[in-house]
């Protein structure tokens, strides 16, 4: 959670959910799981309900790696360009650059050493 925000991130969204859909799993009535995950997560029992409505309807979610920030120098004119392509695409900076990396490792590349 943020601070001063009562809103979850993307992991525990998913851990919430997946927590109804064991719940739910295990037998639970709605009302049942919905006060469990309302007393074990602090949140609200309306909120709860939700969780375990969202586990319902669509099973459970897959809980979204942990984002770091990675820093890297790059030249200006490299910096214009992805940030154009970014703005272009409607993503993100992270998103193209994650793209891009993963597509690039995913090819094998490797780069002569420097001597």
């Amino acid at each position: 959670m943020r601070v001063g925000d009562s809103r979850c991130g993307a992991v525990e969204f998913a851990l919430r959910v997946n927590t109804a859909a064991e719940l739910l799993e295990a037998g639970a009535a709605v009302a049942e799981a919905a006060r469990v995950l309302a007393a074990e997560f602090d949140c609200s029992s309306r909120q709860a309900r939700r969780y375990v409505e969202r586990a319902a309807s669509g099973g459970r979610v897959v809980v979204p790696e942990e984002m770091v920030v990675f820093t890297v120098k790059v030249p200006a004119a490299l910096a214009v360009r992805v940030r154009e392509r970014a703005k272009e695409s409607g993503g993100t900076i992270s998103a193209l650059v994650t793209a891009a990396l993963i597509g690039f490792l995913a090819r094998g590349h490797t780069q002569p050493r420097r001597r």
